[in-house]
């Protein structure tokens, strides 16, 4: 079964109101086992437009990343990032589990 995955793009414009979500969506992402492959760290855009801030969170499934996004908790959590505090383009996707260039 493919991988779920949460795909975040952020500009944060009040790092120390921002600390308030990013400890609060610690309790959702534990519950739904989120796994961070991204997390901030070196960008380059290399072709369109980007924010200063992405993240890539792997889950079991898409119906799990959905569920997690969905929650209670994290909707709570997501109350913190609003704007003015940060702004955001958020996407979550099924994984690919099919054939990769070195297979064909």
């Amino acid at each position: 079964m493919p991988k779920g995955y949460l795909i975040a793009r952020v500009d944060v414009h009040d790092a120390d109101a921002y600390k308030a979500y990013f400890a609060a969506n610690a309790v959702p992402f534990k519950k739904y086992g989120a796994h961070f492959l991204v997390r901030g760290g070196r960008t380059q855009c290399v072709g369109g437009s980007m924010r200063a801030r992405n993240v890539v969170i792997e889950f079991e499934s898409y119906e799990v990343a959905l569920a997690c996004w969905n929650s209670p908790e994290y909707q709570h959590a997501a109350t913190f990032r609003q704007p003015p505090v940060a702004d955001g383009d958020f996407i979550i996707c099924e994984g690919y589990d099919g054939p990769q260039p070195e297979d064909r």
